[in-house]
């Protein structure tokens, strides 16, 4: 970032330059405020680059994939007083877009914050998306960098067609996403964000291996 500005400010156009994005930028916050008055509760939509996505009817697949997964990240966090797991209908507010992640999870810090009236969210600690034909773009490209832009600290991306889940955590020399794995069934995966959290990859596509998890999750 620090040398794409130092580029910028080599050209003798800098101010014309500058001048546009900050009239781009305006438009889009004005656009963002339409966006916040427009959607209501029997919508998924997102704000993203300045354009409203509205997402298409989920698979099974995909709402199976979320309600087993944000169900043990729930029970675990919850019987630690870790933080707090939010599921689908969170929009969650950067600096340039507003997301609604399929799970995402706040810290005790960012937590702390969260009040019974809020409707717009922080940059979680950690964010899972369910890939979809429709969404999969935005989830590894635009909202793969912003949301390493925010901190972002963990990143899974879960593959419900292939039954896999990518693991990405932020890379403190880049700032960026490094891959930890890529995790099929038969394996399991921990969470770098949230320690002790470790369940067998079937769990997140398989309802017997889900309670099974469920169980070992509340016995610890």
């Amino acid at each position: 970032m620090t040398e794409l500005a130092a580029q910028l400010l080599e050209s003798p156009k800098a101010p014309q330059i500058i001048q546009q994005v900050q009239a781009i930028l305006n438009d889009e916050k004005n656009r963002r405020q339409a966006f916040y008055e427009w959607m209501d509760d029997d919508v998924k939509a997102e704000f993203i680059n300045g354009e409203i996505v509205v997402h298409s009817l989920a698979l099974d697949k995909h709402n199976s994939a979320v309600l087993f997964l944000s169900t043990l990240l729930n029970v675990f966090v919850t019987e630690r007083n870790l933080g707090k797991v939010r599921a689908e209908k969170a929009l969650v507010e950067l600096t340039r877009n507003s997301y609604e992640p399929d799970i995402c999870f706040f810290g005790v810090e960012k937590a702390a914050t969260i009040q019974p009236d809020q409707l717009y969210y922080p940059a979680p600690d950690l964010v899972v998306e369910v890939l979809s034909k429709s969404t999969q773009k935005n989830d590894r490209e635009v909202k793969f960098e912003d949301y390493a832009a925010h901190n972002v600290a963990e990143y899974w991306l879960i593959d419900p067609t292939r039954q896999t889940i990518d693991l990405y955590t932020l890379d403190a020399d880049t700032e960026a996403y490094a891959l930890q794995g890529l995790f099929r069934i038969g394996e399991t995966i921990s969470s770098q964000q949230l320690v002790g959290f470790t369940i067998p990859v079937k769990a997140v596509f398989d309802s017997t291996a889900n309670v099974a998890a469920l169980r070992t999750l509340l016995v610890r």
